[in-house]
């Protein structure tokens, strides 16, 4: 078995402020893998792929890139390493060709590639006409673009992603994506971290759900998803107020009391959310059920959906993703 191109035991950081930010994670990242970190904002996301790229010190345990040790060999790992944060770290005054050769120069590669890599890498961005022109008069989709080339002008061994479409438009938030699925073909190993649950759907081979500073559950996006088991059929309700919408929410448990495939009833602005074992084959008898007492449930629109992470991460952590954490550490330093 090929050794881990990202490996992390019992990795611990606690600011100086005594916050936890991540508590004891372990997982390892195979050649060519692309990796999720799937979790809200404040989750320890971020500080784990700081400590990774060797921008903070752990507080204990391990973390390996490319078999060396990021706390006692940070200049090797960082040879080896293409780093994109959330915010690109671009030169606004100078042009988009100047901000990857720069990069490139830092890293040392030799001027003639580095002229070679800045075009191929230009063209392949999608930046080739804009090359010229200052970064900071570049749309947010293109400077993701143009931070991503930079992270790649040296032909790191793993390429680490942090929230990498965040604040994008949809348009340009799936023209990164097939950036990112282009590299990943190539054979590039990366790690990415995102609270879009659609974006770790399409591109990640496995993922990893991160709630309060561990790691609650992970595997491939497929096996999270039928862990789940049950669909979703979401009833929309012709309800006169509150007090009828409690009614008809009231009499959709009642009638559905012993329906063998039903997980759960949840009741919803609009109606009540069931989950429903098997939901396509469950539909008839379930229409049935709820016709048992004429004008007691009043039935304007029915959906049927199949899990999502986002059911994934509700069931491992109570909670839906989007929720917030804001006691977070201002992070300036080690």
């Amino acid at each position: 078995m090929t050794s881990p191109v990202i490996e992390v035991q019992d990795l611990t950081k606690v600011y100086s402020g005594g916050t936890r930010a991540v508590d004891g994670i372990t997982f390892s990242i195979q050649p060519g893998e692309l990796f999720g970190f799937l979790g809200p904002n404040g989750a320890g996301k971020t500080t784990t792929i700081r400590v990774l790229a060797t921008l903070l010190r752990a507080t204990s345990g391990i973390a390996r890139v490319a078999g060396l040790d990021v706390g006692t060999h940070p200049a090797d790992v960082r040879r080896r390493l293409g780093l994109a944060m959330q915010t690109p770290t671009l030169d606004t005054f100078a042009t988009g060709r100047e901000n990857i050769e720069l990069i490139g120069r830092m890293h040392r590669v030799p001027a003639a590639e580095l002229k070679r890599r800045t075009d191929e890498l230009l063209e392949l961005m999608g930046l080739a006409q804009v090359a010229r022109k200052m970064a900071g008069t570049y749309s947010g989709g293109m400077r993701r673009r143009l931070d991503l080339a930079c992270a790649l002008v040296h032909r790191p061994e793993v390429l680490i992603l942090d929230e990498p479409t965040e604040g994008l438009d949809p348009q340009s938030r799936i023209a990164l994506w097939g950036e990112l699925e282009r590299i990943s073909k190539d054979g590039t190993t990366m790690l990415l971290t995102t609270h879009y649950m659609e974006e770790a759907d399409r591109l990640c081979n496995r993922v990893a759900i991160i709630d309060n500073g561990r790691i609650v559950v992970d595997g491939s996006p497929a096996q999270l998803k039928a862990g789940i088991g049950a669909d979703t059929v979401t009833l929309q309700l012709d309800a006169h107020g509150p007090e009828d919408l409690a009614r008809q929410q009231t009499n959709v448990r009642d009638q559905l009391h012993g329906f063998e495939p039903l997980e759960a009833v949840t009741p919803e602005s609009f109606g009540v959310s069931l989950s429903i074992r098997g939901a396509g084959r469950a539909l008839p008898d379930l229409m049935r059920s709820l016709d048992r007492n004429g004008d007691g449930v009043r039935i304007v629109g029915l959906a049927v959906s199949q899990p999502t992470l986002d059911d994934v991460f509700l069931k491992y952590t109570g909670r839906r993703i989007r929720t917030e954490a804001a006691d977070q550490p201002i992070i300036l330093g080690w």
